[in-house]
């Protein structure tokens, strides 16, 4: 079974005024089949966790490792291809092709004949609610919502073991969040992925299997839903 892991992952940065330790030494395992949320407040380090666990960074010290290979030694736009989608806070969705091909691009990027990207493609726009007549309309052609509905049509087409979400929800009214959220914690569960979100939202983190809160760049407790508040067995 794959895992992604954190071993003793620090990040720091400096900006005109101070260093800034980003995560302060966090250690944890992520299994498939779990579908788990971050919580924390703006700057407790959320984000930064994501961008690790993607590779868009490496770490300060310490490792991001998937099973036993260590992340900074691998091509990390294949890492991201092959084994992690990323559904972005701020979507990254191509200005210049329509919904449809958004979704088809990483798809094709690996090979898969058209017609199949394009089946897979409308499969998934329909599942998080997109219909066909919104599937050749670019970006700025939908809402807010809409755009944020076809990120997530797209990660889930990559068909990764991994999805990292930023705040998937963020853009949707209450039904709409609903179904996002009940299509990811299916994908952990009868798919066997790992979801990991980070969320604001108590309505996204009371379907998690885990609730990881942040605080200070650190791990400070862990919510199992089906047991009660417990600490975290997690290395500072």
């Amino acid at each position: 079974m794959e895992t992604l892991s954190l071993n003793d992952v620090k990040y720091e940065y400096k900006n005109k005024y101070q260093t800034v330790h980003a995560l302060a030494g966090i250690s944890y395992e992520f299994r498939r089949g779990k579908f788990y949320a971050v919580m924390g407040k703006s700057g407790s380090g959320k984000t930064t966790l994501l961008s690790m666990l993607a590779g868009l960074d490496n770490p300060t010290f310490g490792d991001v490792m998937i099973d036993e290979t260590r992340v900074r030694n691998i091509d990390r736009d294949k890492y991201r291809l092959r084994h992690i989608s990323v559904i972005y806070q701020s979507l990254n969705l191509f200005p210049l092709l329509t919904a449809i091909e958004n979704v088809m691009f990483p798809l094709e990027y690996k090979k898969m004949p058209k017609a199949a990207a394009r089946k897979l493609a409308e499969e998934k726009l329909l599942s998080v609610g997109i219909d066909e007549s919104m599937h050749r309309r670019l970006p700025s052609m939908l809402s807010g919502g809409e755009q944020q509905r076809v990120a997530i049509a797209r990660a889930l087409a990559n068909k990764t073991e991994f999805i990292l979400a930023d705040e998937p929800t963020g853009n949707l009214d209450s039904e709409n969040s609903e179904k996002i959220v009940q299509l990811l914690k299916d994908l952990a569960k009868n798919e066997n992925l790992c979801v990991i979100v980070v969320t604001h939202d108590p309505s996204v983190s009371a379907e998690a299997d885990i609730v990881l809160r942040i605080s200070d760049g650190v791990f400070i407790e862990s919510l199992q839903t089906e047991t009660t508040f417990q600490t975290a067995e997690l290395k500072y």
